[in-house]
């Protein structure tokens, strides 16, 4: 534990200006982000004696090792610095809502030569209109299935509509005039888009204009004695009517709003937000978090407001934000939006009528996702703790490893040897800090000499983060000291999918140490783990095997095995650390394997683009007859200039000829087809 008057900013030194602050802990990651109008009076606060502070600000000032700020010139830009900074360093003190599950939205994909209307989930991509989010995926098939027969939109895959293409048939929606069948020509690509816009503009909310456009239709049809076509209409009509009726009109004005609220107690909140467009509320969605850093709702509410529209723009930010509470800077968030929006957005807390009553049903729904979350979490707490506490328990652990990191060694035969690092915290996965790893050390297969490789890797890219820091004053060797932030590309690590290269302060990184490292394997890994970390000097790391035949737990020197109970929850926990490492190995060992059986001789040669590598294949038909063919027939192809066909020539005379195919019913040798191997 820290004193804070260690690293407390001397008198005069910090600006008496807008700005935003980091906290940072001792091994120089970021544990706490914070804006204020005045750096000089926010900072002093966190310098008071201890016992005048929150508990929570106590543990945070007591945990940090230094404190370093940034000035801007407004508070809208330490705003949007704050936002980006937490989003960048996920710092442990911040208040952060994580949503429990992805939502899903309707989205039209308008980016798109033909558009279509789909259930999409996950991150918004650019060119897509998206409608929501919805509470199920099935509540938007059901709208989007009524709305059909008024808006023949494409909603088949991109597969589909290509067979369908090729085909010259349309799918059953084309047949049953659920879908305008553009894949065919029913419909020209300006005709199909302007069909999309319309859909887009009902959903949207302007659904009166079209109604009335619909019903004018429909009466002059049947002045024109058309009554087929007045009788559908009708049906068109009474579609939409029943579209419209899933979402019940909530205010009268046609109001776009959003309407967030909280529900909290001293430990978490809960946040619920109604997303209402044109009167009717068209999403819904929550968090939870807990209150890791002393906040009242206001800075609830501002939170809220920074993960719900950090990412948004335009018309994603509606013209009204109702809230429980006004932020602290109040004018600085709402001209944050304002400017997200490219419109005047309005930021309140509604006083009467009917959006102070919805306002009430969104506060109901927030307490009764914090109740729920709260009874779920009840029992997750107390068996992760016991699963915990059993673990060092059984390992003779001083305490419970909070942070448990275990490794995995997978190959095909003794080819492409790799290994994963997994990383547990509090009993949970933290897979933004999952590595992987090429063994480079040697050839073949041996995963006792993998496991010490892999160990002394990792461990020495911990050591070489304490060393910057002066934490560590221990030559290393050149290999520790090459392993900086863009070490992985040199020493053989590979980040994981999602992974950055970050430098000081952010979380996915080698910098942390844990508790216990556990390897898969008997005693042989644990003792190669073992003696990787002896040498170099690390002895505060407890480590154990899990032997799969038996769930075997095996300690560093002991003969004997540690056996826990079948029922254990800290059996459990350790199976599941040992799998997810072996699922997470295995996968990249997956890949290097199906990217080299992808990999083809003209690969390797410079200038030569995908394009022309297929313009080759189905010149000659076959590698293995191009392979045959003189640098005079490979010019004849287009595109292909003499210094190309030579540079072609030469990479398929190095490279072996691939192995015949066989076809296994027959045992017949057959010719190379049109494969790139």
């Amino acid at each position: 534990m820290a004193d804070p008057s260690s690293y407390r900013p001397k008198p005069g030194e910090i600006p008496d200006s807008p700005g935003v602050y980091k906290f940072r802990d001792e091994h120089r990651r970021v544990i706490y982000v914070g804006k204020a109008k005045s750096l000089r009076q926010r900072l002093a606060n966190y310098f008071q004696p201890l016992a005048s502070l929150h508990p929570r600000t106590a543990t945070m000032v007591t945990t940090a090792a230094s404190v370093e700020w940034t000035v801007v010139s407004t508070e809208v830009e330490a705003l949007q610095l704050e936002y980006s900074w937490i989003k960048e360093f996920d710092p442990r003190f911040n208040v952060k809502y994580r949503d429990d599950k992805s939502y899903p939205y309707l989205a039209v994909t308008l980016n798109e030569e033909y558009p279509r209307v789909q259930v999409m989930r996950g991150q918004k991509k650019k060119g897509v209109r998206y409608f929501g989010p919805y509470a199920h995926a099935w509540a938007i098939r059901e709208t989007v299935d009524l709305m059909l027969r008024v808006f023949p939109v494409r909603t088949c895959s991109a597969g589909v509509f290509r067979n369908a293409a090729s085909a010259g048939r349309p799918c059953l929606l084309g047949y049953i005039g659920k879908c305008s069948a553009p894949c065919v020509g029913r419909i020209d690509p300006e005709e199909h888009r302007e069909l999309a816009e319309e859909f887009c503009d009902f959903m949207a909310g302007r659904t009166g204009t079209y109604l009335r456009r619909l019903e004018k239709q429909m009466a002059l049809a049947a002045e024109d004695m058309e009554y087929e076509k007045a009788a559908r209409l009708r049906d068109d009509i009474a579609a939409l009517r029943r579209a419209m009726e899933k979402n019940a009109v909530v205010l009268a004005d046609a109001t776009d709003a959003d309407l967030i609220a909280l529900a909290e107690d001293e430990l978490e909140a809960a946040v619920q937000i109604f997303h209402v467009r044109g009167g009717r509320v068209r999403g819904q969605r929550g968090w939870v978090t807990d209150k890791v850093e002393a906040v009242d709702t206001a800075g609830l509410v501002e939170h809220a407001l920074q993960q719900l529209y950090g990412e948004e723009r335009g018309d994603a930010v509606p013209k009204e934000v109702l809230v429980p509470a006004l932020p602290e800077d109040a004018d600085a968030v709402g001209q944050w939006l304002s400017e997200r929006r490219g419109s005047q957005v309005s930021l309140r807390v509604p006083q009467r009528g009917d959006k102070k009553d919805l306002m009430a049903t969104v506060a109901r729904n927030a307490q009764q996702a914090l109740v729920l979350h709260k009874t779920k979490r009840a029992s997750d707490l107390t068996t992760r703790s016991r699963a915990l506490e059993e673990i060092a328990e059984a390992l003779d652990l001083d305490s419970a490893p909070l942070r448990i990191e275990c490794f995995d060694i997978s190959h095909l035969q003794g080819e492409d040897v790799v290994a994963s690092m997994v990383v547990f915290e509090d009993g949970l996965p933290r897979k933004g800090e999952y590595r992987r790893f090429q063994i480079k050390g040697f050839e073949g297969q041996d995963d006792v000499r993998s496991m010490h490789e892999v160990i002394s890797r990792r461990f020495k890219r911990y050591l070489a983060e304490k060393e910057k820091t002066g934490e560590w004053a221990v030559p290393l060797d050149g290999e520790a000291h090459d392993n900086d932030g863009e070490g992985p590309a040199r020493s053989g690590e590979v980040p994981a999918p999602g992974e950055g290269r970050d430098e000081d302060g952010r979380p996915k990184r080698f910098a942390y140490p844990p508790q216990l490292v556990v390897v898969d394997g008997g005693q042989p890994q644990v003792a190669a783990a073992r003696r990787a970390l002896d040498e170099l000097g690390i002895d505060d790391i407890a480590v154990c095997g899990l032997a799969k035949r038996l769930e075997e737990v095996w300690l560093p020197g002991d003969d004997d095995p540690v056996v826990l109970p079948r029922s254990s929850e800290g059996l459990y926990l350790l199976q599941r650390v040992r799998d997810t490492a072996h699922d997470f190995a295995i996968r990249y060992q997956r890949q290097k394997r199906n990217k080299k059986v992808r990999s083809s001789p003209l690969d390797d040669v410079r200038g030569l683009g995908e394009t022309r590598k297929q313009a080759l294949i189905k010149h000659f038909g076959s590698v293995k007859r191009l392979r045959q063919a003189t640098i005079e027939q490979i010019c004849e192809v287009p595109g292909m200039g003499r210094k190309t066909a030579e540079a072609v020539a030469a990479a398929l005379a190095q490279a072996a000829p691939a192995a015949p195919a066989v076809n296994t019913a027959t045992g017949e040798i057959m010719e190379d087809g049109g494969s790139t191997e």
